[in-house]
Order: structure tokens, then C-alpha cells, then sequence
């Protein structure tokens, strides 16, 4: 299986905090998983912890390479830049990831984190979705030892309602 590209200084260990989620889900393909994560107009439809989505630099709602978005999750107003992007083709897997910082943060708090996406294609119609996050700064500090942990509980459920929402067009 293949495996998040980490950038300098968000390698998991070495971060103050760390998430990782990860289903694998059969009769569904990564390009179907993709129209409902590229698309942010979708997010909102399917994990509740996700609002107020606004782009700066395209109208969107479409993600693409170097797209600087903000959004509202975990109680911190986010600001995004995609610093990874690639649709499913063929046989390689969907890739997409963000910079993100907390708006208004100063260099004392700052929150910075690095979410990635994985979507592949296994054998036997079944799809992988792998999203996981580093985080950096004192917020991330104490997420780090919160129990229960916000970021994996609410990470699953995003990538539960993803697989759903992806699943119910299918059926369609």
C-alpha cells in the first residue's frame, strides 16, 4: 500500500501531535471517494464538524493545487493551502493535502498542521481512504493527551460519512 508524503518539520513523531485514520470499504472506487472530498460544497453534508468553507484565491467550491481556503473545525477558525493534489488516475491513488494554520494565531500559540488524503484502489472493488494530520504548537500540545481524542474520533467520522455519502450516489 501506498503512503503519505510528509514535508519537512510534520513527520509523525517528531510533531506535537498526531492522527491517523484509515477504512477500507468494498463496491466503491477512489474516484467516486474523490468527487465528495475535492468538493468542499459537499463536506458539510456528511461530517458535522466542518463549516463556514471559503476560498481566497478561486471561487471553489472545487479543491486544486495551491488553493488557500479557510474553514472552521475542532473549535479553530483554519486557514488551508493545498500543498498536494492528485485526482485517482489509472492505477495510482488520489492524493490531496494542506498546510493549515489557526487565523489570527500569533507565533506564541500558533497552531500549524499538515492533513493528508490517501485514496486507493485495492483489489476486488474495495477502496482504502487514509487521512492522517500532524500538528504543531501549543493547541496541539493538548490535543496531544485529551481523552477522548478529538482528532481521531472526529477524523472517523469523517471518513465514515465520506465512504457514506460517496457509497449513497453510487447506489443512486
Amino acid at each position: 500500500m501506498n503512503e503519505i508524503i510528509w514535508p519537512k518539520g510534520y513527520l509523525p513523531g517528531m510533531t506535537d501531535n498526531f492522527a491517523s485514520n484509515e477504512i477500507i470499504v468494498a463496491n466503491l472506487s477512489a474516484a467516486e471517494v474523490w468527487e465528495y472530498l475535492n468538493d468542499t460544497s459537499k463536506w458539510e453534508s456528511y461530517y458535522s464538524n466542518v463549516d463556514t468553507i471559503r476560498f481566497h484565491n478561486i471561487t471553489g467550491p472545487e479543491l486544486s493545487q495551491g488553493v488557500h481556503f479557510r474553514f472552521n473545525t475542532f473549535g479553530f477558525p483554519i486557514e488551508a493551502e493545498v500543498v498536494e493534489y492528485e485526482p485517482p488516475t489509472g492505477n495510482k491513488p488520489a492524493r490531496l493535502a494542506w498546510h493549515g494554520w489557526e487565523e489570527g494565531s500569533t507565533e506564541e500559540d500558533a497552531l500549524h498542521v499538515h492533513h493528508a488524503w490517501l485514496l486507493e484502489d485495492l483489489s476486488e472493488g474495495r477502496v482504502r481512504i487514509l487521512t492522517q494530520e500532524t500538528q504543531n504548537g501549543k493547541a496541539a500540545k493538548e490535543m496531544a493527551v485529551t481523552k477522548p481524542n478529538p482528532m481521531i474520533n472526529g477524523h472517523q467520522e469523517w471518513i465514515d460519512g465520506l465512504a457514506q455519502a460517496a457509497a449513497q450516489q453510487n447506489r443512486s
